[in-house]
């Protein structure tokens, strides 16, 4: 989790009234990230279960995405950030997510992709913005975004909605795009700021784009009912 992701999931739950219960996948909190990696205090008031594979801080319900012991159709929003590529099956964690959604239910979902190797239990995938929406194909309404450099995004993010939901209106985006630009943030440091850009001088923008683009981003409106 960064601080860009985490002012999406706030973006979000300000524009959208996600309906509970709220089921986070992968809510463990990672020692040195609890304040942005703590994602229930942008839905108060409403029922949040924390799942994850092992116990711990942040976490309510030890259980594995492959096999989600919630029942069919119980589950009002699924909150998956970053966790996805430590799924070593990843389209069972996919299919089980739709499985105890609700038909008005949501699923708010992130994933790296130009992102160091790390773990638990190890690290398997990466997803560009393409495979999500490939991912996400069943879901008629939904929002995609990325940030960073276009050829290397950072990250990969997006709201999806299923069949019961209305679309996504043009209002709803155009809120959602200005809390983005408000939230969405990780500036650097001067001094990094300055190196980066003297780097980048001496040998070229490619090398040094990773961290110089990291706060630009892009977010798209899919809504197949529309189109």
């Amino acid at each position: 989790m960064n601080r860009i992701l985490n002012g999406v999931v706030r973006a979000i739950a300000e524009t959208f009234d996600l309906p509970d219960p709220i089921l986070e996948i992968g809510s463990y909190l990672v020692p040195g990230q609890e304040d942005l990696a703590d994602l229930r205090r942008f839905f108060p008031g409403k029922s949040y279960v924390g799942l994850d594979v092992r116990p711990g801080p942040g976490v309510d319900l030890v259980a594995d995405v492959e096999a989600l012991p919630q029942a069919d159709a119980s589950i009002g929003t699924v909150i998956a950030m970053n966790t996805f590529e430590h799924v070593p099956r990843f389209w069972r964690g996919f299919a089980e997510v739709w499985r105890v959604l609700r038909p008005d239910g949501a699923l708010l979902v992130s994933c790296p992709f130009y992102f160091h190797i790390h773990s638990y239990p190890s690290d398997y995938w990466r997803f560009t913005p393409e495979a999500v929406e490939l991912l996400l194909a069943d879901y008629p309404s939904k929002l995609l975004g990325w940030h960073g450099p276009p050829r290397r995004p950072a990250s990969v993010w997006a709201l999806a909605f299923r069949e019961g939901r209305p679309p996504i209106s043009p209002s709803d985006f155009a809120a959602y795009r200005r809390r983005l630009a408000a939230y969405a943030r990780q500036p650097l440091a001067w001094g990094r700021r300055w190196r980066y850009h003297l780097g980048r001088w001496l040998c070229g923008r490619r090398p040094f784009s990773p961290y110089l683009d990291r706060e630009r981003w892009e977010t798209v409106c899919r809504n197949s009912a529309l189109e």
